[in-house]
């Protein structure tokens, strides 16, 4: 295996075991995965690395690229920095001075998980620990570090060699009241450049190694604050016009672009500030499905409001049944379970309805998860929101397993599930920079990309390894 990754690299790439402290500025695609994993294999320290990442799509984006390398998992303990962070002071709650509240809640608060951890290895405390588990310290997409948890990081490295990853153009995280480390002023004055990645692998692998060259040179042009024109790609860029006429029309036709094969995968990448709009657009396109965020929000607060026992439960199952699956009525079920109910049905109930009916006459869970199943598999009905659905049908089965589980507790568990598992890219995906970023796929498309900053549609355009669709109202972005 280390052939087959060795022929990703080049002579001048760092040694990532040899460095101290220092910091490798990686843009999209040009192989600081494979870098990381050639590292990591070669490593032969009897304690393991110590490897974090900022998402679980990375988490699950690099531990794939670790088993397919051949690397034994004995050799590193991955995870994301909110994720050690939880273990840390989950495991020390005493020295962390952590509320056990925090890490239960249905929105965890992560500031304050992060302050936790930094402030517990910043004490010392466990500097013996650190260092009898772990023999160094390697952190990936550093650009979408917050404050708190370059903080866990840079207190890290005290007690361990670190070297951290990243690309300040694709640093398209924020949060809010810890807001992202400043690339020059936090990064750079603690970890000395070593070395900047130049060959763009992604698109060489893919046989389309002039998309990869302009990518780098639109990557150049962002970050010295120029424009793209994008008009002008190789062929491998499309470019579509949106003048006004029929904008909505050309949008969908885009997003129905065919991958380069069978297997093929297309990202449809849609407006981070409005994840209504992300869905809406996969419930109209074919066999396109949304990419959720990894807190299940909507799955949580369902799960939360649903009460068994009130008269609304039918229709709020219903509601979200709609909000799920396509050509679903849910205001037409339930007019149409009154009517039946009321002896006045002119036709036999279908078998969504016949569960709606069970429902009625025995609320519990597992009714509800029998209902959702018949609703979805009505004709011309299909989940838009698979992982939504998948996890609410998790849920229900795990509290109708256990009756000292509420469902609302159920769909907790479910979620930080989800937090460690990643997400698997589906064939057609619509989602937002936030949500797709390392990820990849053939093809990509980008709606509206004449509202994206610098960073976010850097961010977009490489996500496509093949072709790169983008619809704007001008070919000149990124000003």
């Amino acid at each position: 295996m280390l052939s087959s990754l060795g022929q990703l690299m080049s002579e001048s790439d760092p040694d990532l075991l040899a460095l101290e402290r220092g910091l490798v500025v990686a843009p999209a695609g040009c192989g600081k995965t494979e870098l990381i994993a050639r590292s990591i294999l070669q490593h032969d320290d009897s304690k393991p690395i110590l490897v974090l990442t900022h998402t679980n799509a990375g988490v699950a984006a690099l531990r794939g690229r670790l088993d397919r390398a051949g690397v034994e998992r004995s050799k590193y303990r991955l995870y994301t920095i909110d994720g050690w962070a939880i273990r840390l002071i989950s495991s020390f709650p005493e020295r962390a001075g952590h509320d056990p509240a925090i890490l239960t809640s249905q929105r965890p608060n992560y500031p304050a998980i992060r302050e936790a951890a930094a402030m517990l290895i910043k004490a010392g405390h466990i500097d013996d620990i650190i260092r009898a588990s772990y023999s160094r310290l390697m952190v990936d997409e550093y650009q979408d570090c917050s404050i708190r948890q370059h903080a866990i990081v840079i207190h890290a490295a005290r007690c361990l060699p670190t070297c951290v990853v990243g690309d300040p153009l694709q640093a398209v995280f924020g949060f809010g009241a810890d807001p992202l480390a400043d690339w020059a002023s936090h990064v750079e004055s603690f970890f000395p450049l070593a070395a900047t990645l130049d060959r763009p692998w992604r698109w060489i692998n893919a046989d389309s190694e002039a998309l990869g060259d302009w990518l780098l040179d639109v990557r150049r042009k962002l970050l010295a604050g120029e424009t793209i024109d994008v008009s002008s790609g190789p062929s491998e860029v499309t470019w579509i016009q949106l003048d006004g006429n029929d904008d909505h029309l050309k949008l969908r036709r885009a997003g129905r672009v065919a991958p380069p094969d069978k297997a093929g995968k297309v990202v449809i990448i849609g407006k981070s500030t409005s994840p209504e709009s992300q869905r809406l657009f996969a419930k109209q396109t074919p066999g396109a499905v949304t990419v959720e965020a990894v807190d299940l929000r909507d799955l949580v607060s369902f799960a939360h409001r649903l009460d068994l026992s009130s008269p609304e439960a039918v229709r709020h199952v219903a509601e979200f049944a709609e909000s799920v699956m396509t050509n679903v009525g849910a205001a037409d079920l339930v007019k149409r379970v009154e009517t039946i109910q009321a002896g006045r049905a002119r036709k036999s109930p279908s078998d969504a309805e016949r569960a709606a009916l069970a429902f009625q006459s025995d609320r519990t869970t597992s009714r509800v998860a029998d209902l959702l199943v018949e609703i979805n598999k009505e004709g011309g009905v299909r989940a838009y929101r698979p992982d939504v659905l998948r996890g609410c049908l998790r849920a229900l089965s795990n509290c109708s397993a256990n009756d000292n589980l509420t469902f609302a507790q159920a769909a907790i568990q479910v979620r930080e599930q989800s937090r460690v598992a990643g997400r698997v890219l589906p064939k057609r995906a619509v989602g937002s920079t936030l949500l797709l970023k390392g990820l990849e796929a053939d093809v990509v498309v980008v709606l509206d990309a004449d509202e994206l900053d610098p960073r976010n549609l850097y961010v977009a355009l490489t996500r496509g390894a093949k072709r790169v669709v983008i619809c704007s109202r001008s070919p000149i972005l990124g000003g």
